[in-house]
This record gives structure tokens, sequence and C-alpha cells, in this order.
């Protein structure tokens, strides 16, 4: 690969959303592959925070369920919405693949949390690069219900979910994602 192709790529990274994703699985190998490159993230005295669920197949029925049921128990009448419970139910049924992103503190906390959620951050960026390189869209939902997920799968102690990695072929995006210039957010000293 080329710097440009790195630039390329780099520069062409976007969200793709379970509503673009095509009816094709998503090889177990290459979800591998995916995960293999997050595992090179850098970390902070290597506590290595990142934590990965895969779901795929009937397990994204069962958790767009349990999304869903979830989301009408916490909403009384006033708030709830048919519309959202609906899409919690039926977007991680699109996706090809859906990754709960979890992040397991340092038992001894030998550095800052912030940190740690960088780490994860940076693995997930390492994903999504990936997931790009094999045409494959993607896109990290941060939902309010995280915070139930040891609800449908149980957590080890201090490890918490901080968002799902949606995965899925889709047609390529058209256009450039906009960006304001570089110059406007550095400052040289």
């Amino acid at each position: 690969m080329t710097i440009e192709e790195v630039h390329q790529l780099l520069q062409n990274r976007r969200s793709v959303y379970p509503d673009q994703y095509l009816d094709k699985v998503i090889p177990d190998q290459l979800i591998r592959n995916i995960l293999e490159n997050a595992n090179w993230a850098p970390t902070h005295k290597l506590t290595e925070p990142w934590r990965f669920k895969v779901m795929k197949g009937a397990t994204l029925k069962k958790f767009g369920t349990f999304m869903a049921e979830k989301y009408r128990s916490l909403n009384g009448l006033e708030s709830f919405s048919v519309a959202k419970y609906e899409k919690l139910k039926m977007n991680p049924q699109k996706a090809g693949a859906l990754i709960a992103i979890c992040m397991q503190r340092d038992p001894r906390k030998r550095v800052p949390e912030w940190e740690e959620i960088a780490s994860v951050a940076m693995a997930v960026q390492n994903m999504w690069i990936t997931s790009c390189a094999y045409g494959i869209g993607c896109y990290w939902s941060t939902p309010d219900l995280l915070e139930y997920f040891s609800e449908f799968e149980p957590l080890a102690d201090e490890e918490r979910c901080i968002g799902l990695f949606y995965m899925g072929y889709a047609n390529p995006p058209s256009g450039r994602i906009k960006r304001k210039p570089i110059e406007e957010k550095v400052k040289w000293l």
C-alpha cells in the first residue's frame, strides 16, 4: 500500500448506517482480521483495555429484541416512541455483524480511565479503517441503553460496554466528507 492509498483510506472513511447495509454475510475470518488489527492499538502501561463481544446471525435478532424491550420497560406512555422501538429492534438485524465495544478497566488503575477509553477508541479506529479496506461499512453507536448491556451478556468486574460497532457490506458512499481546513485547528508554537 502506498502512502497515497493510506491517505485515501483515511480521508474516505465514513459512517455507514444499518439502513444502507446489503444482505450479505461477513466471513468470520474477516472479522477476526479486523479484531486482530484492533489489538494493535496504542495502550499505556500495556493495559490492553479493549474487549469485544461479536454478534452474528440469530444473536442479532435476540439483541435487537432485548434493546427494544429494555427501551419499552424504561419509557412511559408520554416518552415512548414506536419508531425508536422499531429502530432498536431492527437495526441489529440489518447488520452483517455487530460488535459490542467494551472497556476492561485495569484492576490496579495504573492509568487514568480516560486513557483506557482513548485506547479503546484507537482500537475501534483500527477496526474502522480495516473494515473500510475490506469494503465493509461501519458505524459506532452509543445508545443510552448500553448501561444495561450486562443484562444481555454478563460482563467482568470493572468491564463496561461503551459502544456498538455495526458492520455491513454496503454500496460505496458517494461524495467526500467535509472537514474544515486543518489550519483552523492547529497553532504552531
